[in-house]
């Protein structure tokens, strides 16, 4: 049975961050055996980077992609901003690699954990409940561009079939993600067709900013089965198929 006797407080940090790691799909190592070929992803712990040795490095298909620094307990409450030290981490050149800079960093007391990805327009602190799976940061990877960044790429509305109100909002919001705005209200009369509006701006989210899944919450049934029935009909203006054929809708 493991216990926290004699362990001090950054030693408890570092236990639960190898526990989140390693049921995220990661793999330990100590920079003094390091094998970055064992797994798609692996944690170093003490990687040496040029302003002193990071708490970890995250590697994943064998090249450097981030850096974990691992706070006590106590120092949750300092986890605030995208300030110093989490750009001099993203900055960090390893040693004995030439590499680019790091865009995924994250501060964790091992029941804390914030992240930033530096891809962003304007990067910014997210509460994050784990760490992402190595499978997750590959595919973000891959497509190159945060979602983020992605949004400040929508085409022009088509608006076709569309009401002044309907083109207002989808373009208003719109605006308001390119501003960098996370949240934002659609204030709509009865009957202007806000169902419609809203399978406009997913199905416009879901193909040219490649979001990966969209939630459509409503407080009773009856409202949803309503909601699922308007997206099965939806049609977009640029493709001859429904919105249920190109994507998955699921009540």
């Amino acid at each position: 049975m493991s216990s926290t006797i004699n362990q001090n407080p950054e030693q408890i940090a570092r236990d639960r961050i190898d526990t989140m790691l390693r049921e995220a799909g990661w793999t330990v190592q100590s920079k003094n055996k390091v094998d970055l070929s064992v797994s798609r992803g692996v944690t170093v712990r003490e990687y040496l980077i040029d302003v002193g040795p990071a708490d970890y490095v995250l590697f994943v298909n064998r090249k450097p992609v981030g850096i974990i620094g691992a706070k006590r307990e106590d120092e949750g409450h300092r986890l605030t901003g995208v300030e110093d030290p989490s750009s001099n981490y993203a900055n960090a050149k390893l040693k004995y690699l030439n590499n680019d800079p790091l865009p995924f960093v994250y501060e964790s007391t091992g029941t804390i954990t914030r992240f930033i990805d530096y891809r962003d327009p304007k990067p910014r602190v997210r509460n994050v409940l784990w760490f992402h799976k190595p499978e997750t940061i590959a595919d973000w990877l891959k497509k190159g561009k945060s979602l983020r960044k992605r949004l400040l790429s929508l085409p022009d509305v088509d608006e076709t079939g569309l009401r002044p109100a309907q083109i207002v909002a989808v373009n208003n919001l719109e605006h308001s993600f390119k501003k960098n705005r996370p949240k934002a209200l659609i204030q709509m009369a009865t009957g202007a067709g806000k169902t419609l509006t809203a399978a406009t701006f997913v199905y416009r989210l879901l193909k040219h900013a490649d979001a990966k899944r969209i939630l459509f919450l409503v407080d009773t049934k009856n409202l949803g089965e309503q909601a699922e029935q308007e997206f099965m009909t939806f049609q977009p203006n640029d493709d001859n198929r429904k919105l249920t054929e190109l994507y998955n809708v699921q009540l």
